[in-house]
């Protein structure tokens, strides 16, 4: 693996839990692999809880992160950071956007995007596209409204998100936006982004002002994040993260994406799904090192 940051520094890594749900084997094997790479490179192991979600993060899970890691033998270094402490840097970042022009209210609610996209199916004929994730592009029903009618909307207290104007965000960046992966064998190679295929991306919400995509950006620049270490649901996400960073002037890391775990069924451990929990294991009387040796880090 690449051994030190882009600066030529020692590597900083970051594991990253939302407290929504408890942490099961999945996030065992991420925690994990973060720690190995640490050691074995003499760099610092962040903690971030990523608590975005005001509805579903709750304290309680929080503690159970930090009670498993533990017991895990996992520890961190430097303080720890906790997103939802932190909205005021991710608003710094949004105004930045749209100081641009990058970035624009919109007032659809999930059933209008519904509906605009079934309607659009039914005049051509085709499929509408969807992002990585299976869910339909954004149609761009408010990308060019009138400015002022939507300052108003805003003003009056309208339901909104703010979605990035991708089209303009490509044509800020003045180029295809790439990135480094390093794998297991300490091999790199540059992959070029491809951050159109997720539309206009949601970045902020009238309540919550950020989104994971942004908050993960500006939380990793200022945390001094070299290696971002996760797992490969997330590697079509980078596209979005790696054409943030360059619209706002901040570092690129590094990017290894590690194997996801499985169900029988063949789909991945999910706190949505009821995957087994590190609690259940540890209540069943399985024990650290057995959970250790069974990831493949005896």
């Amino acid at each position: 693996m690449a051994a030190s940051s882009p600066d030529g520094g020692k590597p900083v890594l970051r594991f990253a839990p939302s407290p929504n749900g408890r942490l099961h084997l999945g996030h065992a094997l991420s925690a994990l692999t973060n720690q190995c790479f640490t050691a074995k490179h003499g760099g610092r192991l962040l903690l971030r809880i990523e608590d975005i979600d005001k509805e579903r993060c709750r304290p309680e899970f929080e503690q159970a992160i930090h009670d498993n890691l533990a017991w895990l033998g996992i520890r961190f270094d430097g303080a720890l950071r906790r997103q939802s402490e932190h909205f005021s840097d991710y608003a710094e970042a949004v105004a930045r956007l749209r100081a641009r022009g990058l970035v624009y209210p919109c007032f659809c609610s999930r059933q209008e995007v519904k509906r605009a996209v079934t309607a659009r199916e039914a005049q051509s004929g085709q499929p509408w596209p969807a992002d990585p994730d299976g869910a339909p592009l954004y149609p761009g029903t408010c990308r060019d409204l009138d400015e002022d009618d939507a300052r108003r909307r805003v003003a009056a207290g309208g339901a909104h998100v703010l979605r990035l104007a991708m089209d303009r965000a490509l044509a800020a960046t003045g180029e295809a936006p790439g990135y480094v992966v390093f794998d297991e064998d300490g091999q790199q190679r540059t992959v070029i982004a491809d951050p159109a295929r997720w539309g206009d991306v949601v970045l902020a919400r009238k309540d919550v002002p950020t989104s994971y995509h942004l908050s993960v950006v500006v939380d990793d620049a200022l945390q001094g994040v070299s290696h971002v270490v996760r797992g490969r649901d997330l590697e079509a996400a980078t596209d979005i993260h790696v054409v943030l960073q360059r619209l706002l002037g901040l570092p690129t890391p590094l990017y290894h994406f590690h194997p996801l775990l499985l169900n029988e069924g063949g789909d991945k451990l999910a706190k949505s799904r009821g995957s087994e929990s590190l609690a259940d294991l540890r209540a069943r009387g399985v024990t650290a090192a057995e959970i250790r040796k069974r990831l493949g880090f005896a």
